[in-house]
């Protein structure tokens, strides 16, 4: 029997992880489905967890994450800072572009989402807040993965590359390249990597004016207006730069 299974806090997260965003509503034997667990002890943890707050049970019987499991995960330092800093940029930006803006961070080999900004003319996206992908997959996270640790590239490089569309690049050297060429340029044009119907522009964010790179600014335009990409790379830059100020005066502060 696995550790998780055999401890009361590993069965309480191996319930959680049986939520996604393509699971968000489970009944009890599908929870049990998923994490191997009897259904009297799913039962029990999800019992548990719904008088806490963590779990809420719907009308039609399922369940799904309840509020006070966001109340926690609101409060991530990482996030949170970033967030609170990056927000009146990206308000700026969107006012000045009205497209989707985006800021991402680097969790290992993943790309995870942490903020958007879209209006009702913004092209759909297939990313989200709180959504995750391979860090090679986007144009944010190419240039994460730029400036990355050697070894998470090297990780990334040496792993298949899943090709989202017939335009994503999958060839390591053709990867490589690139990588090479956004730490020259600071800014990545994504064309279709993702979606058919999508191009990103994708800057880096640092924690200070030169400090190591935190997070990925980008803003996502329909491939019909591709035209427009090369203007976005200068309103793009300027509020990756003030976030970046923002967060070093921010962490010159708190010492």
């Amino acid at each position: 029997m696995s550790t998780a299974r055999s401890t009361a806090a590993g069965k309480v997260l191996l319930v959680l992880s049986a939520f996604d965003r393509e699971r968000s509503s489970q009944t009890l034997s599908e929870i049990a489905q998923r994490t191997g667990l009897p259904l009297s002890t799913v039962h029990r943890v999800v019992t548990e967890l719904a008088g806490w707050g963590g779990l809420e049970r719907a009308e039609n019987g399922s369940w799904h994450v309840g509020l006070r499991l966001w109340e926690i995960a609101s409060g991530c330092p990482r996030s949170q800072i970033l967030r609170d800093a990056a927000l009146p940029f990206m308000q700026d930006l969107y006012e000045a572009t009205h497209e989707n803006v985006q800021l991402a961070v680097r969790e290992g080999t993943e790309l995870v989402f942490v903020e958007r900004i879209a209006g009702h003319r913004s092209v759909e996206l297939l990313t989200m807040v709180g959504s995750r992908f391979p860090v090679g997959s986007t144009g944010m996270g190419r240039v994460l993965l730029a400036h990355a640790p050697q070894d998470v590239q090297e990780e990334v490089l040496a792993s298949p590359l899943g090709a989202w569309t017939p335009y994503t690049v999958t060839d390591p050297q053709t990867l490589r390249r690139q990588l090479d060429r956004i730490r020259r340029e600071q800014v990545f044009v994504s064309d279709r990597q993702l979606s058919e119907s999508t191009i990103a522009v994708a800057v880096p964010v640092r924690m200070g004016r030169t400090g190591p790179v935190c997070a990925a600014l980008g803003i996502v335009i329909a491939v019909r207006s591709a035209d427009r990409a090369r203007g976005l790379r200068e309103p793009l830059l300027r509020a990756a730069y003030g976030i970046s100020e923002e967060l070093g005066r921010r962490a010159r502060t708190a010492l």
